[in-house]
């Protein structure tokens, strides 16, 4: 199972066939006020419940031939609980952004700790310590009844019979436990009283408990079921693609814009996001760019709702370059981590047409790609396979773009099924149903290899640097603008 923001997905994995069923359900997503984003837990255990008998159904499988379990989600979202695991708020979700004063103020407080060096990540509004701080200050009497803290897909599986715990990425991003998975004593003497249980920290593929009774009549599956540990969405999204080596790399052309990439130590950077990778001793470096998707869905909302296949097929005899754009039209994660970014389209004139103005929007997030891959190989980390994913990957004429702009061979894969593969494989490595983790190698089926236009390198090279020194020259006017119209 995976949880997400906006749906539960689920699928039965068969190991020597692929995968035989999947389902989903729609969740809803809570903000009643800016900056707030919280899901309704209760809402993820009543859709696993409806899926598990719909994949029963489509697969003609009997609950006891369901041999494991395994749950991945967002991360890291926060869910405080009772004792006996039930939630007592909603949960506050990884882009809630209500902590802003309890962030400047641990700010101050952890000056002198390099939390950076010793998490891999900043203290952001995605740090659960702020969180906690909040909950404490403004919602007294949930503090005082939190027995444990969870994140979404630990608490799914503690609702499955699990024991209590929090998978290792969890831990990682929550900015509580060090790269080593240890307590980082300073981060938690900041924390408010009478702290919930947080813990002990479990890998992926760990066997972590069974379904209980309770469990089993809810969800229809057999009791006994082994309850395997699954982890953060986007890491298993990864893995299951089949990035198992280092320099394994792949790109998710989603409304944001994702980038992972295997590496066999940690590569810490402020630039960037640093997971841990299922298999042992790996780690998954990686970006998050704020727009993708989402810019070219705005394209079609100002061109009178467009087709992007048409769009597509206009832009492809479109002069490469003819155009500069910068896709910050929701501020800029990775690398540049600076919210107050704004996009913009240079080099227009009478002539220019909606064909340009597209392929240059493909292009600017392409460049954005190029930073963080300049990013991996600045650190040590050269890019060897590249995979691409998610809606955008739909797109060959996108694909032929990203390829020539990394100088990368693509590879695409037809129908991703996200992190709950990811989660499925390791439930069945956790109790030896699968013998090689590398398993997702290659499990899945592959559409064309897109190869780079060697003809084209030149070009973009050079646009390249002029989108860098571009970015470069507007980023104080883009403040001024950010700041006048607040």
């Amino acid at each position: 199972m995976d949880v997400g923001s906006s749906g539960v997905k689920a699928i039965l994995l068969a190991p020597a066939r692929g995968i035989v069923a999947s389902a989903t359900r729609s969740v809803s997503l809570y903000s009643e006020r800016i900056g707030w984003a919280e899901a309704d837990a209760e809402e993820w255990w009543a859709s696993l419940c409806s899926l598990v008998p719909e994949l029963l159904a489509l697969a003609g499988a009997r609950k006891e031939d369901v041999r494991a379990v395994a749950v991945s989600g967002m991360v890291p979202a926060v869910l405080v609980t009772d004792e006996d695991g039930n939630p007592l708020r909603r949960a506050i979700l990884q882009n809630d952004a209500r902590a802003v004063e309890e962030i400047r103020e641990l700010r101050e407080e952890l000056a002198g700790t390099d939390l950076l060096g010793r998490t891999g990540s900043v203290l952001s509004q995605q740090s659960v310590a702020p969180t906690l701080r909040w909950l404490a200050r403004h919602e007294a009497p949930v503090w005082a009844a939190a027995r444990v803290v969870q994140g979404s897909y630990d608490w799914l599986a503690r609702r499955l019979g699990a024991m209590v715990h929090v998978e290792e990425n969890w831990a990682l991003e929550s900015g509580l436990f060090s790269l080593q998975g240890e307590q980082l004593d300073e981060v938690w003497a900041c924390l408010p009283e009478s702290v919930p249980q947080i813990g002990p920290v479990r890998r992926p593929g760990d066997v972590v408990g069974s379904l209980s009774l309770d469990a089993a009549r809810a969800t229809g599956l057999a009791p006994g079921t082994p309850i395997v540990v699954g982890g953060a969405d986007h890491v298993l999204s990864a893995y299951g693609a089949g990035l198992v080596e280092t320099g394994d790399c792949l790109v998710k052309l989603g409304g944001a814009g994702d980038i992972l990439a295997v590496a066999d130590t940690p590569l810490v950077d402020a630039r960037l996001y640093l997971d841990k990778h299922p298999l042992a001793g790996a780690w998954l470096p990686n970006g998050c760019m704020a727009t993708s998707g989402s810019l070219l869905r705005w394209e079609q909302s100002l061109l009178g709702g467009v087709s992007l296949e048409e769009l597509d097929a206009e832009a492809a005899h479109s002069a490469p370059g003819a155009l500069l754009a910068l896709p910050y039209f929701l501020g800029e994660k990775t690398p540049l981590h600076d919210p107050d970014l704004r996009g913009g389209v240079l080099g227009l004139h009478l002539a220019s047409t909606r064909a340009d103005l597209h392929r240059a929007f493909l292009e600017s997030i392409a460049y954005g790609f190029r930073a963080h891959v300049d990013v991996f190989a600045e650190r040590g980390l050269h890019v060897r396979r590249t995979w691409v994913t998610n809606g955008g990957s739909r797109s060959r004429l996108w694909r032929e773009i990203l390829a020539d702009v990394l100088q990368l061979e693509l590879i695409s894969l037809i129908e991703h099924p996200g992190a709950s593969f990811g989660a499925a494989v390791l439930a069945g490595v956790g109790v030896g149903l699968i013998a090689d983790p590398s398993y997702v190698e290659g499990a899945l089926a592959r559409a064309e290899l897109i190869t780079p236009n060697e003809a084209r390198r030149a070009l973009y090279e050079e646009r390249y640097a002029q989108f860098r020194e571009l970015s470069a020259v507007t980023t104080s006017l883009s403040h001024a603008l950010a700041r006048s119209n607040e």
